[in-house]
């Protein structure tokens, strides 16, 4: 599966590049806007990769057909999770990977971002992914397929930095059960950065400006 997507670049000839995984129901353009929020004023050139998700039916919105990196069974999203949509999406991430180290930048100047489903499709891959990255951004999700993570993570990420952001007052994806995948990751070894904040399901300004703290630490 080749993904469309939408590239920005911060400025010519990038050496870095951030793949941001949008989440259910939107689509690449959705957060192309926030490039010219965050602070990049010490960071190199970077290319913003915002693929679209697939289309599916949606079985939690009445099998309404959007885009989507899974199906969503149901409210419960714990103990019943569209492990082969997962799977398929995962190979997909890898892909947009891939191609962006054969456009020469390498896997440790690469970072998957997501928001959301986008933020599940972040960790899926990433904690598997063969090659070590430059960080993981991860916004308003959860880990998914959580018992498998042990097992299948790959040693190559186990010390990449992690940014894990989450509303107070998420009515979406509560920030208990970001919490969860915080502690599983913590458990695991992992360096997770922990953000809260003030907002629902979205994203915020202090957020964005705490994002570009993190770009340029994680890419100086």
């Amino acid at each position: 599966m080749t993904l469309e997507t939408i590239e920005v670049v911060s400025a010519p000839n990038p050496t870095a590049a951030v793949i941001w995984l949008h989440g259910l129901g939107a689509d690449g353009n959705d957060f192309v806007p926030i490039v010219n929020e965050i602070d990049l004023h010490d960071c190199p050139a970077i290319r913003f990769v915002f693929p679209h998700a697939p289309t599916m039916p949606v079985t939690v919105n009445g099998g309404y057909v959007m885009r989507a990196w899974y199906d969503i069974l149901g409210a419960d999203i714990v103990r019943r999770e569209d492990e082969a949509g997962l799977r398929k999406s995962q190979l997909a991430v890898e892909a947009l990977i891939a191609r962006e180290i054969a456009r020469g930048i390498p896997a440790e100047r690469i970072i998957l971002a997501g928001f959301s489903q986008g933020c599940a499709m972040t960790l899926q891959t990433a904690l598997r992914h063969p090659q070590k990255l430059a960080g993981l951004l991860c916004l308003s999700g959860y880990v998914p397929l959580n018992a498998t993570v042990a097992e299948e993570r790959h040693a190559a990420n186990h010390a990449t930095p992690i940014f894990m952001a989450h509303g107070r007052g998420d009515n979406v994806i509560p920030i208990a059960r970001a919490e969860q995948s915080r502690d599983l990751l913590t458990t695991l070894g992992y360096d997770v950065e922990w953000h809260e904040y003030m907002m629902p399901h979205s994203v915020c300004g202090e957020e964005i400006d705490d994002i570009g703290d993190w770009l340029r630490r994680v890419l100086k």
